[in-house]
């Protein structure tokens, strides 16, 4: 049965970053109220929410105080743990559930669910001891890519081990964490499909998304990705199976490796809308975040139709490394779109903002979103006497 939740109802999110502030704005323009808790306050999410409620996620009280406030729980990272999904959860309905959470949390239980059901993912083993590190190098054949179990992102939490010079340095770094080590895929590129899914198993998606990183972040994506159309339809239809494998209600991204053979591999599943979805504000119809709204208050999904061919390039704190941006040089590339974070200060690797760009190519939107972000930082011409 779908539980409607009307507009003028209050929505609880956890986590308080750029995705929540900008899934505040959605909800907040389709005539909802939104309240955000996190262990921080004045953050990019709460300069725009009704109420910003600061407490730590195992704070089970105040997360039990907070779910009574509102008709509805959604989180913006999936790191929350698993008993404050399950404390707010008494009170009010969590979308997408904490089972997704557990699921998508931990590398391991990830991919052993995506295995056990049949679903394309690198090749991998389950690491404990460096016993068991060494034994699964020589199955699985170097390089490999050795992760920590939980909490990961942007390339965070991993190392490449290319010999076995490498196996002391990288075990000592992960402390004895259990892990997961991975098989290095030699892909032509990446590739993510951003999808939701409503409470009576409707399933739409973008994508997919080709993505480029630097430095293990996410730099530029573009839409649609120029890869084969019965590749696109795969990619599509893996994720419509991942999410009704899951459950999900909401908004989950899964990312591919696309194999020099042709092959999808997923790599990771995010449980919330993703970085490489933030196009969707300015190119389509309906945003990943709008959708997020539609999805866990029982609206009807919306259209996913692309306008024209985009480009997303993320800016971050190097940006400022250099100075304060050039906002002015910018913003003279009138077919470029800025979004600001407010988040107060600046550092190298952190996500300040992103830029989006439309033309009627994916190359000629790449071309225009790099050239504006590199103007941020290009010195202004001397003026001579």
């Amino acid at each position: 049965m779908t539980s409607f939740i009307p507009p003028g109802s209050t929505l609880g999110v956890l986590g308080s970053g750029q995705l929540g502030r900008m899934f505040t704005i959605a909800a907040r323009r389709l005539g909802y109220r939104v309240h955000v808790l996190s262990p921080d306050d004045d953050t990019p999410t709460g300069q725009v929410a009704d109420v910003e409620i600061r407490a730590d996620y195992r704070d089970l009280d105040a997360i039990a105080e907070f779910a009574q406030q509102v008709a509805v729980v959604t989180f913006e990272f999936e790191n929350v743990p698993a008993e404050t999904a399950a404390a707010a959860e008494r009170f009010a309905p969590v979308r997408p559930g904490g089972n997704v959470l557990h699921v998508t949390q931990n590398r391991l239980r990830e991919k052993s669910f995506l295995r056990d059901v049949g679903i394309p993912v690198t090749p991998f083993r389950a690491i404990r001891s460096r016993a068991a590190l060494e034994e699964s190098l020589t199955g699985l054949g170097m390089p490999a890519v050795l992760k920590t179990a939980d909490w990961g992102y942007d390339g965070k939490g991993q190392a490449a081990i290319r010999s076995t010079s490498d196996v002391d340095r990288c075990w000592s770094a992960f402390d004895g964490q259990e892990a997961i080590l991975e098989a290095f895929v030699d892909f032509q590129c990446e590739v993510s499909v951003v999808a939701a899914r409503d409470q009576a198993g409707r399933f739409v998606s973008y994508g997919p998304v080709m993505n480029s990183h630097a430095n293990h972040i996410l730099d530029v994506s573009i839409c649609p990705a120029p890869v084969d159309a019965k590749i696109a339809q795969q990619a599509v239809e893996i994720a419509r199976e991942i999410l009704s494998r899951l459950e999900v209600v909401g908004v989950l991204c899964v990312e591919f490796f696309v194999t020099k053979e042709g092959k999808l591999l997923v790599n990771e599943l995010a449980p919330r809308p993703h970085n490489s979805g933030h196009f969707t504000i300015d190119a389509c119809t309906t945003c990943q975040f709008e959708q997020q709204v539609r999805a866990i208050c029982g609206l009807p999904l919306g259209s996913t139709r692309q306008h024209r061919a985009a480009a997303m390039a993320n800016l971050l704190g190097d940006v400022w490394e250099p100075g304060p941006p050039r906002w002015d040089a910018l913003l003279a590339h009138d077919d470029v779109k800025l979004h600001l974070y407010g988040k107060a200060s600046a550092r190298p690797g952190r996500k300040m903002g992103h830029l989006t760009s439309l033309a009627d190519t994916p190359d000629q939107a790449a071309e225009r979103v790099i050239a504006a972000r590199q103007a941020l930082v290009a010195q202004p011409t001397a003026k001579h006497a």
